[in-house]
């Protein structure tokens, strides 16, 4: 599989990464060997990129990899991680926090380093103590050796402008925000290339929006918003696609991201995707489906705290 440089860093990574958040049953019960399997899936397809969290299955996800990473070449992938939020409610990024975080988290995945550790979903609290405790303290876990790049990850744009501006950062990890519902995530491009920032990009599907999936209970999307995203699918299968793999394809194409992160506990999907991403991107289909989205282009939701969302 490709690989693009990432930003900032020595890393280089496949244009799709593997999200290990399915392994941790984040949105369904697995099946413990099909999740192993999903990962070993990856790997052997090229896909070298693998990121997880703290909060994934409450560590399930972690301990999960830690049965898989140890029997794999360790300069064959790269690992990130992240840390403060421990449980839907639970945010704890104080600098003791994040000390024992990286400790468990190398504990977990029975490994000697992280590649990239992200303070998870700051959206939920104050900014100032993010950009004052928790990433020193972070910096900190880079000059022992643990960690080599730091970083910031959550859902609203403004969260990702006011870090790059006001801290020290080597990447930002977003998601839900270069698909073809939404592109506001190409306002970070510019200070990620003036401040030397490493950018990458997730979800692809918005948590199921583009796909033909039955979105979940707790998805966000208005009425509007699920009956446009429902005629672009339609249109799809009409013209003898699939919303998903044009969602994918469209993500993946874009080089000012590194990394295009999704993730499943179910290996032949991964298979899939790998397969799609190797089929050319209809243009043509995408100019179709961007004129059926344009009435919910660039819909977003409120996620944590108000003053951390764009006005």
């Amino acid at each position: 599989m490709q690989k693009r440089h990432l930003r900032g860093t020595d890393i280089e990574l496949s244009l799709l990464g593997f999200g290990a958040s399915s392994i941790g049953a984040e949105f369904r019960k697995i099946d413990i060997q099909e999740a192993f399997r999903s990962v070993r899936t990856a790997l052997d397809r090229g896909m070298n990129y693998v990121d997880t969290a703290a909060y994934y299955g409450r560590g399930m996800s972690e301990c999960l990899l830690g049965q898989v990473l140890p029997d794999i070449p360790r300069d064959s992938y790269v690992i990130s991680t992240k840390l403060g939020r421990f449980a839907p409610t639970h945010f704890d990024f104080s600098a003791k926090r994040v000390a024992e975080s990286v400790d468990l988290s190398l504990q977990r995945m029975q490994l000697d380093h992280l590649d990239m550790v992200f303070c998870h979903d700051i959206e939920f609290v104050d900014l100032d103590l993010i950009i004052n405790e928790t990433l020193p303290a972070l910096r900190k876990e880079v000059e022992k050796g643990k960690v080599l790049y730091i970083g910031v990850s959550g859902y609203p744009m403004k969260i990702f402008t006011e870090s790059i501006k006001r801290s020290d950062l080597d990447v930002v990890l977003t998601y839900n925000h270069y698909t073809l519902q939404n592109d506001m995530a190409l306002s970070l491009v510019e200070p990620c290339k003036e401040h030397n920032v490493g950018l990458i990009n997730a979800a692809p599907f918005s948590a199921r929006l583009l796909t033909n999936a039955t979105l979940p209970e707790w998805h966000k999307s208005t009425p509007e918003v699920r009956e446009c995203a429902a005629k672009a699918a339609k249109h799809c299968a009409e013209a003898g696609s699939d919303i998903a793999k044009l969602a994918l394809q469209y993500s993946v194409a874009n080089e000012d991201f590194a990394s295009c992160v999704t993730g499943s506990a179910n290996p032949d999907r991964v298979s899939q995707w790998c397969d799609w991403i190797d089929e050319p991107l209809d243009e043509k289909l995408v100019a179709e489906i961007k004129e059926i989205l344009a009435p919910i282009h660039n819909w977003v939701y409120v996620e944590g705290r108000p003053e951390n969302n764009d006005s």
